[in-house]
């Protein structure tokens, strides 16, 4: 369970978060608003990449202000850009790079990697050059970073945003498989459609919190 107590972030002179309280519970959680409206900060204070002002965020037993660096094998992050995620030059490099801080035994490690090139179709590509891997392979590839470590919940910025078709489709099915609760930020209102609970910002403020077929569509109309 994720818990938000008046929660404020300020930077400098603007308030990006203002007095937010919430409880999610649900498996599917979509977050959307305009550039601006607070929607990436929010999300980052899931795994402590942002700090609270003031107020309290609690997921499942940790703080993300105290407990950031042991929160953040729990709470995956999938940014918009995989560049930026991508730190080894070879994929399986890659992969075990986060892998290496839980000191797992060598044969654990191969095979959660293995594991996880073959549910995204990489096997082929398990030595191959990180940036020689197509957009779209580069994101599986950001995913699987993430998931290879086996968090609760998983966190997507914007991640069909720099895509063709073809490789959006691809990640909105992978996101449909997973396990773990997801938390996404997009842009992408069909990439959200069947999700469990939107919550849409403006301002700093949630200011719609509903189902999508609700939220969605009150959403469009704030933005014609």
């Amino acid at each position: 369970m994720i818990r938000f107590e008046n929660v404020s972030v300020q930077f400098d002179q603007r308030r990006v978060l203002d007095d937010i309280s919430l409880t999610l519970t649900e498996k599917r959680i979509a977050v959307v608003g305009a550039n601006g409206s607070g929607k990436s900060t929010f999300v980052r204070l899931l795994n402590g990449l942002q700090t609270a002002t003031s107020g309290t965020v609690t997921v499942d037993d940790f703080n993300p202000a105290k407990d950031g660096r042991k929160l953040r094998r729990h709470v995956g992050f999938v940014f918009q850009n995989p560049d930026n995620q991508i730190v080894y030059p070879v994929v399986e490099e890659d992969l075990a790079f986060g892998l290496k801080a839980l000191k797992l035994p060598k044969d654990e490690v191969h095979r959660r990697i293995d594991e996880i090139l073959a549910r995204y179709d990489l096997t082929d590509f398990k030595t191959h050059p990180s940036h020689l891997l197509s957009g779209g392979q580069k994101q599986l590839l950001a995913i699987s970073g993430v998931l290879v470590m086996n968090p609760r919940y998983v966190i997507f910025d914007e991640p069909t945003t720099l895509l063709d078709l073809r490789n959006r489709n691809r990640v909105e099915r992978a996101i449909a498989k997973l396990d773990q609760t997801v938390i996404t930020v997009s842009h992408d209102l069909d990439l959200i459609a069947d999700y469990d609970r939107v919550l849409v910002f403006d301002q700093g403020k949630i200011a719609l919190d509903d189902t999508p077929a609700n939220a969605l569509s009150k959403y469009r109309e704030m933005m014609a």
